[in-house]
């Protein structure tokens, strides 16, 4: 069984956002879609560890920004590389408005937005998926919508190749950071993108 097949559904891109008690903060998620029509609803499945994961349990609301192939990797970095617990994402961030249901949507590198109430949630143990019932929507640009394949390929900086060190490394394909140690602890995980040990692989 190769796992890597996964890497070959269509994943699309996206910033989640969300606010309860004046705390805001929003994450990368690549699981989003529509699932019904009449009503109007989408699902979203969010990591459990992720801080706006649990504004959105509190809140019951959240936005969705479509990331558009014209995203630049310091989006990822901001939304995806560091914790709303530790750092408030939207202090200086500039590229950001409001809509009507009091939520920051992205406006750069984005194409549109949706804005949603939470019906249901699932606990998939790991994750919990949302259905939500969407409040308001707006298409913000004609680009692409991006991709993981289009991210991985185009908006990702490639790996560096690690320094000869002697030592056994391994790598992060999600942001790569490297890690040096004979054995990558099994319980690892990235300090700057959070993924476990099993997105790491072994380089040297």
């Amino acid at each position: 069984m190769n796992p890597k097949t996964m890497f070959k559904l269509s994943y699309g891109l996206f910033v989640l956002t969300s606010c309860f008690e004046g705390r805001n903060s929003g994450c990368i998620i690549n699981t989003a879609g529509q699932v019904t029509a009449e009503p109007n609803r989408i699902s979203i499945t969010v990591n459990k560890s992720n801080f706006t994961h649990e504004l959105v349990m509190k809140s019951k609301k959240f936005n969705i920004s479509i990331l558009s192939e014209e995203a630049g990797f310091d989006l990822f970095r901001h939304f995806g590389f560091q914790s709303g617990r530790d750092t408030d994402k939207f202090a200086d961030f500039k590229d950001c408005k409001t809509s009507a249901n009091g939520l920051y949507y992205v406006t750069a590198g984005t194409n549109g937005y949706i804005s949603a109430t939470v019906e249901q949630t699932v606990d998939l143990g790991t994750h919990t998926l949302f259905i939500a019932s969407v409040d308001d929507m707006e298409v913000l640009s004609e680009a692409m919508s991006a991709t993981y394949t289009y991210y991985q390929s185009s908006i990702k900086p490639k790996p560096e190749k690690p320094a000869a060190s002697g030592k056994t490394t391994w790598r992060c394909t999600v942001c790569g950071y490297i890690y040096e140690g004979e054995d990558l602890p099994a319980d690892f995980i990235c300090p700057l993108c959070k993924h476990p040990a099993s997105d790491f692989e072994k380089v040297s």
